[in-house]
């Protein structure tokens, strides 16, 4: 543990040098200034021969009466300083005025003594203050550590998601930006066949890394029953058994999710979709007419054993957009949910290019909530030949 003293009264110093000696303190510098302090803070030694202490000190005893500039000034500058702001200061002092103990203290001091000082006093406050700093930074590894660890599921839960697609009847291509380190939105999309392409977006609920962790678990299960089920009646069936098959340790949470399945039947030019819970989707067609909208068609996923599950089914024009999304989009809008929803529509409309929705996902929400944001877009080109 090193302790460095800030005194311009080299008496002062000897003395408190003396007290740490004598309760089995080896660590420790002095400086006779605050300036001299900054000097061997940021590492560069002093003109008296002492080491620098770029990022070893554990705690300073700073006097409040010095020249040039003061303690209370020297204490806000640290505070201000992310150097420096977390290493713990005893303010020594022989001013008995109250006020002044009091703005020291709001300048970011964890503690004083008066002078003349008492050993057992300012040896007590320095076990006080050294625990703290321990405590302190053993928080600061851990959360090092999860920050790491939260970069890597970052990492892991982006490998999952799909490419772009862009072949001559369908392109595919996802708008996403996470609320946080980890997101509770998925979006995947699969070949069927030369005819037929499936695409989802999921919304699980809450956020965070219990979040992740669901929409992980939801991506695994998409991938295999896509690729053998495909049919939004089974593959939703298959995700929802799954879901409350989970056995929870605490009965009140109950981890649930919405989400949009669709298949896209480019030879017979229909759309099949059910949504749980979530946000209608839009099918555009013309230019210039209102979208169709894939309305809620069931409870979400994962909160009953049972469900009525029935795909419903959209003609297909012979070019038009497909845009799925999740709620987070709604915060770029003001109003009711409903709304939003038709300011939404109007957007997609009027500005539905590539640049139009990298924007949308990456603009400030209105009503400052931070969520998950996620579209989906499936340009469909009838007119070309299967590849």
């Amino acid at each position: 543990m090193t302790v460095l003293i800030v005194d311009d009264n080299a008496m002062n110093v000897l003395v408190i040098e003396e007290m740490l000696k004598r309760a089995g303190y080896v660590d420790f510098q002095s400086a006779q200034s605050a300036e001299e302090m900054f000097a061997l803070l940021a590492g560069e030694g002093d003109v008296n021969g002492n080491a620098p202490l770029l990022g070893r000190v554990d705690l300073i005893l700073l006097d409040v009466m010095m020249p040039m500039m003061d303690g209370i000034e020297a204490c806000r500058r640290l505070q201000a300083d992310a150097r420096y702001k977390d290493i713990p200061v005893i303010m020594v002092t022989a001013v008995g005025d109250s006020r002044k103990l009091a703005e020291a203290l709001d300048a970011g001091a964890s503690d004083f003594v008066t002078k003349p000082i008492n050993k057992i006093e300012l040896l007590a406050r320095i076990r006080s203050a050294l625990k703290l700093k321990r405590e302190l930074d053993w928080h600061k590894e851990r959360d090092a550590r999860l920050r790491e660890e939260l970069l890597l599921a970052r990492q892991v839960q982006e490998s999952v998601l799909p490419d772009e697609v862009d072949d001559s009847r369908v392109r595919i291509r996802a708008y996403y930006q996470a609320s946080e380190e980890l997101a509770g939105d998925l979006y995947a999309w699969h070949r069927i066949d030369d005819n037929r392409w499936a695409i989802a977006v999921i919304d699980t609920m809450g956020h965070g890394i219990s979040s992740s962790l669901m929409s992980m678990f939801i991506a695994s299960i998409l991938k295999e029953a896509i690729g053998t089920l495909w049919s939004p009646e089974r593959v939703f069936k298959e995700l929802n058994r799954r879901l409350t098959g989970l056995q929870w340790e605490n009965e009140l949470i109950h981890y649930y999710c919405t989400g949009i399945y669709a298949t896209l039947d480019l030879e017979r030019r229909r759309l099949d979709y059910i949504n749980a819970g979530h946000p209608p989707g839009y099918l555009f067609g013309a230019k210039g007419e209102r979208p169709e909208e894939l309305s809620v068609s069931c409870p979400p996923l994962g909160l009953f054993d049972k469900l009525e599950l029935a795909s419903r089914s959209i003609p297909l024009s012979s070019e038009g957009e497909l845009i799925l999304f999740t709620d987070g989009i709604f915060g770029l809008f003001e109003g009711p949910d409903e709304a939003r929803l038709a300011q939404l529509a109007d957007y997609l409309q009027v500005r539905g290019s590539d640049a139009d929705l990298e924007r949308l996902v990456r603009s400030a929400p209105s009503d400052g909530r931070s969520d998950d944001r996620c579209v989906v877009k499936a340009e469909i080109r009838l007119g070309g030949a299967p590849v």
